[in-house]
């Protein structure tokens, strides 16, 4: 059996969940079995209105029950002065039941993310993700500088070695580039390796 992946999104104008489609083809060409989810939103319908969002992707809510039957995790985080929306951070807090008996202990996780600007702080939301991971017992897997075009200086490029990522403009304006689609690809295969291998060393056992 195929092992599984949950990408774990939050997103409010649709740029996260470009990439999360991207990392989607990535891990499901390295024969892992992937679902995109997104994290129940906080904001009630007359914020959201005020802030000209546009209705949510059609993907499932995740429950933190959903958590325990994956063996990875990439989440997909558009950061917030330089850490990760209440709103996921809200379902990462309500995981405690899951810290206590040690459920996910041993899963892997990896992160990408989405700013207004170039320096909007996707490796500073990278930093205060791990901790949860750390406490979960669950293992980082970092991107690295795996596609060439995080070399590229020529143009805006978003993401690190922390992940992919994009940058989307202030007003939200700047849609991921087909360099930022490639890299969040790219980064699916790369993670769906490390997860298929282990799940293969587990299953030989």
């Amino acid at each position: 059996m195929a092992p599984k992946v949950h990408i774990i999104i939050y997103t409010m104008y649709h740029h996260i969940h470009k990439l999360a489609v991207e990392v989607q083809k990535g891990l499901e060409a390295s024969g892992v079995e992937a679902k995109i989810f997104q994290v129940p939103e906080t904001l009630s319908e007359e914020i959201l209105e005020k802030l000209s969002a546009p209705p949510k992707p059609d993907v499932p809510v995740i429950t933190v029950d959903d958590l325990k039957e994956a063996d990875g995790f990439l989440f997909g985080i558009p950061t917030r002065f330089g850490t990760m929306p209440a709103q996921l951070k809200a379902f990462l807090d309500s995981t405690g039941g899951l810290w206590a008996s040690g459920a996910l202990a041993g899963k892997f996780a990896g992160t990408f993310f989405s700013s207004a600007s170039q320096h909007g702080g996707q490796e500073t939301t990278a930093f205060t993700t791990v901790t949860y991971f750390a406490h979960h017992g669950i293992i980082y897997v970092p991107f690295g500088f795996a596609n060439a075009h995080l070399f590229d200086n020529s143009e805006v490029i978003g993401g690190s070695a922390y992940g992919a990522g994009t940058v989307t403009n202030g007003d939200g304006s700047r849609q991921p580039s087909e360099k930022e689609l490639a890299i969040a690809k790219n980064q699916g295969e790369n993670f769906g390796k490390v997860v298929s291998t282990y799940a293969a060393g587990k299953n030989a056992q």
